[in-house]
């Protein structure tokens, strides 16, 4: 009954993810629950956890019994979405992976949560103090308005600031682990407030490279003691402490940053927090992101960047995917999956050296008469127009609100109503479906082509099934990332002589073969999800 009213967003873009019990710890824990407080038996139960209900020895996954127990499912970024479909489709045999239900809502940050005083200050000035209170279509053209000057004091500002806070946190963190004396006093003088900023945090699991950038150190430190242009790079994160991979990629940090003549170039910065992932979205230049794709689902902290004028230099992965174009950041990669191959890696860090070296470095760094780096402000303008409104939870919420909340609280209400008289209708026509659904069948099909048109006719058996439970569709695949081709057909007549036998057609363009196209059944009930809720699904071939 409530599963019309359920949304499940699922968030990552692994299986290995998903949490899985063993069939004994379910039992233990809600086998009393569920036969006694549900009257659903525990095999019943099990069912709704597994892929094949019928295996007793497979676990009992959640997010399998998320996506059975709710009337919408999405992932958190377009990408994100495909990746789902893709990690689902076990449970949606024999239908196109392009139709697995998972939608997505690419998530956005709480603007006003992430921006600094300055800031605050410019965007109150340029767009009013309520700005994230309604809708944003102001937002954009009021930030194209801001000067150049305007824009660079921002940043100069936010720098600054970003550089003595990690000034007094690196010297905490050496006094706190006994360091010299004459270290953390040297760590209070680290770093030039007029040089190009960096920063790279998150937890270090290997999926995300965390040390993508140090492929090639030599190449590496090149790029930061240029004494013309230099770089300085802050890092933070932490490693799950059972994962020893994570904290073995922490320490090549540790030890490529002792080194005397890297030490002025780069702080690790220690016990990552919420504060701390503050001042760095705030007060770098640029976010670095270098995950695997597709296994960002989508990351947040690259957009907290966007209200403070930083700009993004990450993987073509996540929300970067369906943000980036080559004016308001940079990008890595090539838009497809290549796995776990160090190759591909080596290609990649070898694509960020060049990327730093001969666009980011440079722009940062070429000056106008007035000393403000023309290009790099246009960026960054661009960047906060287009990108901060659409990567707000202003726009997250609206999507939800419009597309999920709003139609799952009414789907809930009808079902709910007249003490479930609509919930149990459906329930009766699922059964009524299971029942019947192997006695369906098709007969013979014909296709005349008149002039543009191929005009299909197929015999359809739904024996005892009233034809309004299902609907008959022409289906073709989509092209070149085209939108799957789905035509109902029309009920044209009854077959003579046969229970339950009628005839459908429809009528396709000519442009494309006739070995394209195949018929299917599918169930159909108004208000009803197909296939999350109701599976089933006969083809023609």
């Amino acid at each position: 009954m409530t599963r019309a009213g359920n949304l499940f967003t699922t968030h990552t873009a692994v299986a290995a993810g998903f949490d899985r019990f063993a069939p004994a710890l379910i039992e233990q824990y809600l086998g009393g629950y569920a036969e006694q407080e549900l009257g659903l038996p525990l095999h019943e139960l099990l069912a709704l956890g597994r892929q094949n209900p019928n295996d007793s020895s497979e676990p009992f996954n959640m997010a399998y019994l998320a996506i059975r127990g709710s009337g919408a499912a999405n992932g958190v970024s377009r990408l994100h979405g495909q990746v789902s479909r893709h990690l689902f489709q076990p449970l949606f045999p024999r239908w196109p992976e392009s139709e697995v239900p998972v939608g997505h809502v690419t998530n956005g940050v709480h603007m006003s949560s992430w921006d600094s005083a300055a800031a605050d200050e410019l965007w109150t000035a340029a767009c009013g103090k309520d700005r994230w209170r309604g809708t944003t279509e102001h937002v954009e053209p009021a930030i194209r308005h801001i000067s150049d000057a305007q824009l660079w004091q921002l940043r100069t500002t936010a720098r600054n600031s970003l550089i003595g806070y990690a000034r007094e946190r690196l010297s905490g963190q050496l006094a706190a682990s006994g360091a010299s004396p004459e270290m953390v006093d040297g760590a209070t003088h680290l770093f030039d407030p007029h040089a190009l900023t960096l920063g790279f945090a998150r937890r270090f699991a290997t999926y995300k490279r965390p040390n993508l950038l140090l492929h090639n150190p030599a190449r590496l430190l090149r790029l930061l003691t240029n004494p013309q242009r230099p770089v300085q790079l802050i890092i933070a994160g932490k490693a799950h402490p059972e994962d020893q991979a994570g904290q073995a990629l922490i320490h090549e940090w540790i030890q490529f940053i002792r080194q005397p003549e890297t030490r002025p170039h780069i702080m690790f910065l220690s016990d990552y927090d919420t504060r701390l992932a503050e001042h760095l979205v705030q007060g770098v230049d640029v976010w670095l992101n270098t995950p695997r794709r597709p296994w960002e689902a989508c990351g947040t902290s690259g957009m907290k960047v966007l209200v403070n004028g930083g700009l993004n230099l990450s993987e073509l992965d996540g929300w970067w995917a369906e943000a980036y174009t080559p004016d308001v950041g940079w990008a890595l990669g090539d838009g497809q999956e290549h796995g776990e191959d160090p190759a591909w890696d080596a290609i990649e860090a070898d694509t960020l050296y060049d990327l730093l070296e001969r666009a980011v470095i440079p722009e940062f760094y070429a000056r106008d008469g007035e000393g403000i780096p023309s290009a790099w402000v246009a960026r960054m303008r661009e960047s906060m127009a287009r990108l901060t409104p659409r990567f707000s939870t202003n726009r997250t919420v609206r999507e939800y609100t419009e597309q999920h909340y709003l139609p799952a609280a009414a789907a809930y209400r009808t079902r709910a109503a007249n003490t479930g008289a609509v919930g149990r209708a459906v329930v009766n026509w699922e059964q009524t479906l299971k029942q019947q659904w192997a006695t369906l069948h098709f007969g013979d099909v014909t296709v005349e082509t008149r002039g543009e048109q191929h005009v299909f006719e197929i015999q359809v058996y739904l024996n005892d099934l009233d034809p309004k439970a299902v609907r008959v569709e022409l289906y073709a695949d989509g092209i070149n990332g085209s939108d799957p081709i789905r035509l109902e057909m029309t009920r044209v007549r009854h077959l003579a002589g046969a229970s339950g036998g009628y005839v459908y057609n429809a009528a396709v363009p000519a442009a494309r073969p006739l070995a394209d196209y195949t018929a299917r059944i599918i169930p159909h009930c108004s208000g009803v999800a197909v296939p999350l809720e109701a599976d089933l699904i006969l083809w023609q071939r």
